[in-house]
């Protein structure tokens, strides 16, 4: 319970520092993920440009087949990966965002 005017004014400061910290984490955390995001664009957009020239020479129609098969293979398990890494990214700042609240709720128990 808040009792005088200095006690109001500390938990006022304590509830803008747990925000500033919240919002710092936040800041972080979308950075990192914009970077993967970024990152796994540049690649997926490399990967096609070689397929493509890879496709221009084949010579036999098999060959074809079997060069779009392994490019298809190789970008679904590139996306399956990058997308765990994401998953794990957007938890992380979950976490991250939410843990200086901890310790206010810990106090309010």
């Amino acid at each position: 319970m808040i009792k005088t005017f200095e006690d109001f004014e500390k938990a006022g400061r304590d509830n803008i520092d747990l925000t500033l910290k919240s919002l710092s984490a936040l800041s972080k955390g979308v950075q990192a993920i914009a970077t993967e995001v970024v990152d796994y664009s540049k690649k997926t957009f490399e990967d096609g440009a070689a397929f493509v020239e890879k496709l221009l020479d084949v010579k036999s129609f098999d060959k074809a087949i079997e060069l779009q098969s392994e490019y298809a293979r190789n970008a679904y398990d590139g996306f399956v990966a990058k997308v765990s890494r994401l998953g794990e990214l957007y938890v992380d700042l979950a976490k991250e965002t939410c843990k200086p609240y901890e310790t206010l709720l810990a106090k309010a128990k």
